[in-house]
């Protein structure tokens, strides 16, 4: 593991991008830092992660410095060419005339992009709280309903109770949720009866845990975390075996093969110092387990942040890119070690810099309420009130959101204007007649074109 580090005349940054690189050929180091102050003179060192002496070149060596308002410009114009698409309304009677002069409405009533938040059972019966979030949210994950300690603490004492409760709400206001998780490597969060289980006890449970939890929600969550933070823990496979973590992705594909299957791990975009999950560590899991024949779905990153590196973010979520899979930001939140207003400030720009990342296809907030308040970041206090990071989730919702389109068709009967991508419905009004219609608006290059007739 080579480590990259920067150091001014003021300051020290003991990571700014790692590659896991291999003796005789060359590995490609992508990483960035922002500057905290100016500096005269900064070197970047490159040394060997453990300390130990090798030789290192270097070839091809390319610094791009950019403003925080290129940047900003950058973010906006991916999302103009990535998150948002032409329209053109064309206007015509049954005949094929076109139709000047005619009124059209617009208005997105879905998003394709979808941002969400934890939730927990604090949720149940809180009507309050269930409206605060629908007016906000499209997608939900459970906190801690769903993983094994919560629905079966004692051995054969199988409870779905909440988490079908959950479910139920997901359902009733047609929000998208993920299945968090399957497995946990962590022993600490596993039910304190399953620590204890021999090899073959334990491998006996664990396929009734699989066949349970998917007999119950197969085809109600898009995706699975299979074993969660695999990349820091082995529990089951110190026990089972190596090819442990292969059995559980290859049973939940057997029993809900339209689901997407994920990984999930932390410090991957947080940080660059944790060796255990650096990009590339990410990157050789997932072809060991199609050594395998596991074809991973999906990348997940909790993203558990304290200070944001905006430029190595970016150069870790172009490298993950390269897989040519899905990406999603999962358990996004600011450390509660930062005042309120600094954690709104940096939570606005890990959700920019996440949303205007063409491979990003999700965003998840780890910010389930409590009467104790939240894991690390709440939006809200408990009457309600946003809190500042709140207001910030608030104003790019709307921002994210196409504002309602008026206009007159042109002498072509024709009304245009860029949306971004979801589902609209469209009213258009000529003289005495009105007709009202939806359309999709999903991603692609070319413009879309909506024919009305009235």
């Amino acid at each position: 593991m080579i480590k990259a580090k920067l150091e001014t005349e003021n300051e020290t940054y003991n990571c700014i991008g790692t590659v896991l690189a291999k003796r005789g050929c060359w590995s490609f180091l992508k990483g960035g830092f922002l500057l905290n102050s100016p500096s005269n003179s900064s070197t970047i060192f490159f040394h060997n992660s453990d300390g130990k002496d090798v030789d290192i070149d270097i070839a091809s060596q390319s610094l791009q410095p950019f403003t925080q308002h290129q940047w900003r410009i950058n973010q906006q114009y991916i999302i103009n060419t990535k998150r948002k698409r032409a329209v053109t309304v064309h206007v015509s009677d049954p005949n094929g005339r076109k139709l000047q002069g005619a009124s059209v409405f617009v208005e997105q009533i879905s998003k394709d992009f979808p941002i969400g938040s934890a939730i927990a059972k604090t949720i149940l019966g809180n009507i309050p709280y269930q409206n605060w979030f629908l007016k906000r949210f499209n997608a939900a994950v459970f906190e801690n309903e769903l993983k094994w300690y919560a629905t079966e603490p004692h051995e054969g004492s199988v409870n779905y109770t909440i988490s079908d409760q959950m479910m139920q709400f997901v359902r009733a206001n047609k929000i998208i949720a993920r299945g968090h998780n399957i497995f946990w490597e962590d022993p600490k969060y596993n039910p304190a009866w399953v620590l204890n289980l021999t090899g073959t006890q334990l491998r006996s449970a664990v396929n009734s845990r699989i066949q349970s939890l998917m007999n119950q929600y197969k085809t109600e969550f898009i995706h699975w975390d299979i074993s969660n933070e695999m990349l820091h823990f082995d529990f089951y496979e110190q026990r089972l075996g190596p090819n442990a973590t292969f059995h559980f992705f290859e049973a939940a594909h057997e029993s809900d093969p339209l689901a997407t299957l994920f990984m999930n791990d932390f410090n991957v975009v947080e940080t660059c110092s944790d060796v255990n999950s650096s990009v590339d560590a990410y990157i050789s899991r997932i072809r060991e387990l199609r050594q395998y024949g596991v074809f991973m779905d999906g990348i997940g990153l909790e993203g558990h942040f304290t200070i944001p590196n905006l430029p190595l973010i970016r150069a870790i979520l172009d490298k993950l890119a390269t897989l040519d899979l899905p990406v999603w930001l999962t358990e996004i939140d600011i450390s509660n070690t930062l005042d309120h207003d600094t954690q709104a400030i940096y939570l606005e720009q890990v959700l920019r810099e996440g949303f205007s990342h063409p491979s990003v296809n999700g965003i998840m907030l780890w910010t389930a309420l409590h009467p104790y308040g939240c894991y690390q970041m709440c939006l809200t206090d408990n009457d309600f009130n946003n809190l500042p990071s709140g207001d910030v989730v608030d104003k790019l919702l709307q921002e994210w959101q196409t504002s309602s389109v008026q206009g007159i068709t042109d002498e072509h009967g024709s009304h245009s204007f860029y949306g971004f991508l979801g589902e609209y419905r469209i009213r258009v009004e000529y003289r005495n007649k009105t007709i009202n219609s939806t359309f999709s608006l999903c991603r692609g290059e070319e413009t879309k074109h909506v024919p009305v007739t009235l």
